[in-house]
């Protein structure tokens, strides 16, 4: 088939609408355009869908979606026809071999899906110091979580706001300097390197919200949520640990204030499927594979089926309890032990 033009005028046209959305009916309704229109111009999701032999008119609900295995974005080039990547997201296993591509045609998108998630949560960017303590992410090109952070921090308008690599003396000083002036600091890490932090520089921290983005990158033992938050809130003196829920191949982030439990922007949904039927879902409350709806994924694949494990609630916010055997590590999961 022909690469057809008009589909990447179609897909640019819809930036905007992700944003509109106030209501089920709203999403699904955009669901459902975007369905129709990767099945006809997403090569990569047309091939999927033909395997399974479904035949898209067919499709009349969002329950009926198939949903993308991720793993295709290791090697195939999910997105739609006639558009081309300005910007490239890589993710990376342990070993630092690149195991994913997101092909992403307006970073501008991006920009603004957690730019007003994170609002919605946390209030303006400008309202916030914020430090990244990112090894790994930053130690590598291509990280869509480095990309975030850099953005957030640039609209903090805070000069002390920043990246940290490995500095945790200068780091712990800035965090000491913040406290006694009473600035309202937000801390997102990955785990290995909060927990180094925790270790060599225990403090209070009564003006700091800690945020976690899941995962050891191999430098730990990976371990279970609830003793991470644990081994945190004990060392900074803290009620909650906050997390974000976030991947490569996603344009939309979650975001959890306690206990790991993740509430999505109005344009992304997640659902749980069965462990050993990828095509059945499981009741609410019960653990099953994660699969994402992300309107803002309007170029490569709003529909993508995840290797994590969790359960989804009745409001909608959800859990993420680990990984299925034999996935690659990736940086925004934990294990289960």
């Amino acid at each position: 088939m022909n690469p057809d033009p008009s589909a990447s005028i179609v897909a640019s046209n819809l930036q905007e609408r992700p944003f509109l959305i106030n209501d089920r009916e709203g999403f699904n309704t955009l669901a459902m355009e975007l369905f129709a229109l990767h099945a006809k111009h997403g090569p990569v999701y047309r091939e999927y869908v033909q395997a399974l032999k479904i035949d898209p008119a067919s499709i009349t609900s969002i329950e009926q979606i198939p949903f993308l295995p991720i793993g295709l974005f290791r090697d195939r080039r999910v997105l739609l026809e006639g558009l081309e990547a300005s910007l490239l997201f890589t993710s990376s296993g342990t070993t630092g071999r690149v195991t994913s591509t997101h092909h992403v045609p307006w970073p501008s998108l991006y920009e603004r899906s957690f730019t007003e998630s994170f609002s919605a949560e946390y209030g303006r960017p400008s309202r916030w110091r914020i430090l990244a303590l990112l090894p790994a992410y930053l130690e590598r090109p291509g990280s869509s979580l480095v990309y975030m952070a850099q953005k957030l921090i640039e609209q903090s308008g805070d000069a002390r706001s920043g990246t940290w690599l490995h500095d945790l003396d200068g780091l712990a000083e800035l965090l000491r300097e913040g406290e006694a002036d009473g600035i309202q600091t937000l801390l997102l890490g990955v785990p290995f390197a909060l927990l180094d932090l925790a270790e060599q520089h225990p403090m209070p921290l009564k003006h700091t919200v800690i945020m976690e983005t899941g995962g050891m990158k191999g430098r730990r033992p990976e371990m279970v949520r609830e003793e991470l938050h644990r081994v945190l809130k004990k060392a900074f003196s803290v009620q909650q640990v906050h997390s974000e829920y976030g991947m490569t191949e996603l344009l939309s982030q979650a975001w959890s204030q306690s206990g790991g439990i993740y509430r999505c922007p109005p344009w992304m949904r997640v659902l749980a499927r069965d462990v050993n039927d990828p095509f059945t879902r499981v009741a609410e409350g019960r653990t099953g594979g994660i699969d994402v709806i992300d309107l803002c994924n309007i170029a490569s694949c709003p529909f993508i089926s995840t290797q994590d494990l969790g359960r989804v609630h009745a409001d909608g916010s959800f859990e993420v309890l680990g990984r299925f055997d034999n996935s690659d590590l990736r940086g925004c999961n934990l294990l289960v032990e």
